[in-house]
């Protein structure tokens, strides 16, 4: 029989094998049974090996864990008891899924004579996140964990298949505490200016000439990415458009470009830059798009219905560039056929006929100037104020909340600027863990980063603000824009005058949601820095000095006047165009 490793040894060649594959960022929620890997990670951190990050609620443990491998581009591990712990993971395990996001849950267990007896904090964890995880190890406890750990993070990484989520459940008996010859030093421990480990690497960029927006600020071409020589323009012409949806990366610009295409680019694309990026595409669309004949896709789309309209068409041929496994769909289930290679993305999409581009362009500058034009006339904050804003004055990188901050940024924010980076949870587009996403951007980056989010999605995750003595602050600027409740319902079917008519009181207690939360007195018990503005030129001084430690900026809006605002948009841009 082989011998049996106790619970401290075999959690120490767990976390050797975590750092061995790259692992640099764990976050850490406390817990019992869990102890065993917590030792090992305190004395990795105290030999320099890995950077913990302590949180109370695993929820916004594991949210911030999935920033920070957002951020980071490599895997992260987010440690948790058994139990309903594990559990909680399970909202930032499904985003990460479908986000395809290395991210590693470490869930601590009983070992296997406990499970099934009524032990205490002891359930059936194995499997518990099934279809939304890569693969699930359950270590049995005596047992070295390193092939399990090797395997797990190889599937991470992508190994079978799109990169994603993974699970090693590790099971440790008695005695879960070192013994006293391998007490640990607490003086041993790094203060709160954080351990001297290199961050490991953000994804390389470009250089300014290759269309790179990488200092933030007014971006420049890329014809250096697709040089002639290599990449010949096609002959065929064609009436294409591209599409950039979240993550499709500056390609999808430069593809733009080198066909002289319309560029229809959300702002999670990291592709809205440059002179055929048409900002207010999304009501253009109901002017120009009877002329389509080809849809390139980069990306997953997923802000806006006439963009789903249009992929929607049978008499569109389309095209979506996969150059590699995603985790968003299921083959067979896309109607767009799906390319491969960048030369034949090329040869499908052909150049644009004479002219085409110029419509376009056209008729952006003059829906831009019209959408601008009427939101210079409200003296009152909105959305698209605010959005505007926060784009113009961030050169670190965004993060962007779902519902309508992002769709108001994708309305209205200008392609001739660009972020550092824009980042958004677009896997499931929930409004859960944003905070804490934001964080871990923004602590893997070590770049100030800024949160543009709704009233609603602030005080979702607002647990993601509490930190305890001597954890790394992030250097994160919150922007809030509080209308007291869920300003997107009224935009969809449910704000319509004739459903209101009927439902009103429904409607806007069951979906407004409305609420008289004090936002700064919330801010203090954080121990947060919090502004009020309400006015555009308070938001400005507000967004002016530099993001260091953390901050809130509220905005106190009306969503009463919300539909009306963008039914007037709209009719402004169709006068114009």
């Amino acid at each position: 029989m082989n011998q049996q490793l106790n619970s401290i040894d075999a959690a120490r060649l767990a976390v050797a094998s975590l750092t061995a594959a790259g692992v640099r960022h764990v976050v850490v929620a406390p817990g019992s049974r869990s102890a065993p890997m917590a030792y090992a990670l305190a004395e990795a951190e105290a030999a320099g090996a890995v950077r913990l990050h302590v949180r109370i609620d695993e929820r916004v443990g594991g949210f911030t864990a999935l920033g920070l491998a957002l951020g980071s581009q490599a895997p992260v591990a987010v440690l948790t008891t058994s139990g309903t712990a594990v559990g909680e993971l399970l909202p930032a395990v499904m985003e990460a899924n479908h986000a395809a996001v290395p991210l590693v849950v470490l869930s601590a267990d009983r070992p296997a004579e406990l499970r099934g007896s009524g032990a205490n904090q002891t359930t059936n964890q194995i499997d518990l996140y099934g279809v939304h995880v890569r693969c699930a190890l359950d270590v049995p406890a005596g047992t070295d964990p390193s092939p399990f750990v090797a395997r797990a993070l190889a599937e991470a990484r992508g190994a079978s298949g799109p990169r994603g989520p993974v699970q090693l459940n590790l099971a440790f008996r008695d005695p879960l505490i070192p013994g006293p010859a391998a007490a640990l030093d607490p003086a041993a421990a790094p203060d709160s200016a954080g351990v001297p480990v290199p961050a490991a690497p953000a994804p390389a960029a470009a250089s300014p000439s290759d269309g790179a927006v990488h200092d933030g600020g007014p971006v420049v071409p890329a014809e250096r990415v697709l040089p002639r020589q290599t990449q010949p323009i096609p002959t065929s012409q064609a009436r294409t458009v591209v599409v950039a949806g979240h993550g499709a990366g500056e390609l999808a610009a430069v593809v733009a470009q080198h066909l002289r295409l319309p560029l229809l680019a959300e702002p999670s694309s990291n592709a809205r830059f440059g002179p055929n990026a048409v900002a207010q595409y999304r009501l253009l669309l109901e002017h120009l798009g009877a002329d389509i004949e080809r849809v390139v896709v980069f990306g997953r789309p997923t802000l806006s219905r006439p963009v789903a309209a249009l992929l929607s068409r049978t008499d569109v041929d389309q095209a979506l560039y996969l150059p590699g496994p995603v985790a968003w769909f299921e083959e067979g289930r896309r109607r767009e056929g799906i390319i491969t290679t960048l030369d034949d993305l090329l040869q499908f999409a052909g150049t644009g006929e004479p002219g085409w581009l110029e419509r376009w362009q056209v008729a952006g500058t003059h829906a831009d100037a019209a959408v601008r034009s009427l939101l210079a006339e409200r003296s009152a904050l909105n959305g698209l104020h605010v959005a505007d804003a926060v784009w113009e004055h961030t050169d670190g990188n965004l993060v962007l909340g779902s519902s309508n901050p992002i769709r108001d940024a994708d309305l209205i924010a200008s392609p001739g600027w660009h972020p550092l980076e824009v980042y958004a949870n677009r896997g499931l587009a929930g409004i859960d863990g944003t905070l804490s996403t934001a964080a871990g951007v923004a602590l893997a980056t070590g770049i100030p980063t800024r949160l543009l989010v709704g009233d609603l999605t602030f005080l979702h995750d607002a647990g993601g603000l509490l930190l305890g003595p001597g954890e790394e602050e992030a250097d994160l600027q919150i922007v809030v824009l509080n209308d007291s409740g869920g300003g997107i319902f009224g935009l969809l079917e449910h704000g319509a005058e004739e459903n209101l008519e009927r439902h009103r009181g429904v409607v806007e207690r069951l979906f407004g949601t409305p609420h008289a939360a004090d936002l700064g007195a919330l801010a203090r018990g954080y121990g947060v820095r919090h502004t009020l503005v309400d006015s555009a030129l308070a938001l400005e001084a507000a967004l002016e000095p530099a993001i260091e430690g953390r901050s809130i900026i509220e905005v106190r809006a009306d969503r009463a006047g919300l539909r009306a605002l963008h039914a007037s948009i709209k009719a402004s841009v169709s006068r114009v165009v």
